[in-house]
């Protein structure tokens, strides 16, 4: 979870935001919440999908603060060769048989996990937070505003790898900022 200076909808818009800066797929967007999806393929054998999940919420009755919860989700597929055989008996020539076999791939799941909180989330965070600042900026600040002085954070790589070890009792803090 994570505050920010700015009512519910415009947290959830710049977290919207953030994500299709990220190059995810934004598949449900309502004024308080926003789902994303990506689809990553490391290599030829192996593909993962991480699916975010954003709800915004109002702090107060007449706050301009909100609570952004977001939680994360990567599934891992593999590619895995099956091979099916079949033989064909000939009455004809008595008790011969003609095996026919044949290979067949498909991608197979083979691990899901949600992603322990860490620099994901927070790279996340700092995306919302800068483009809520791009949104409060006045309109001849507008260009500075959305021209970062440095670049902006990167999601990308920040996922660890499924089963990696975890240090600490890190993975069952949540990132909280005021």
């Amino acid at each position: 979870m994570h505050r920010f200076a700015a009512k519910t909808e415009p947290a959830c818009e710049a977290a919207r935001r953030a994500l299709l800066s990220q190059r995810y797929i934004a598949s449900s967007t309502k004024p308080d919440s926003v789902d994303g999806s990506k689809n990553f393929q490391p290599d030829n054998d192996s593909h993962a999908v991480i699916e975010i999940h954003v709800v915004c919420m109002t702090d107060g009755l007449k706050s301009n603060s909100s609570t952004a919860y977001v939680n994360a989700a990567q599934d891992r597929y593999a590619l895995k060769k099956s091979n099916t055989s079949a033989s064909v008996g000939l009455s004809v020539f008595g008790s011969l048989s003609l095996p026919i076999g044949s290979s067949d791939d498909s991608m197979v799941k083979v691990a899901s996990e949600t992603i322990p909180a860490g620099v994901f989330y927070q790279r996340f965070f700092a995306l919302v937070d800068n483009y809520l600042k791009a949104d409060a900026a006045q309109p001849a600040d507008v260009a500075a505003a959305a021209t970062p002085k440095e670049p902006l954070p990167s999601m990308n790589d920040a996922v660890p790898p499924i089963g990696a070890a975890q240090t600490g009792d890190d993975s069952q803090k949540a990132t909280t900022t005021k």
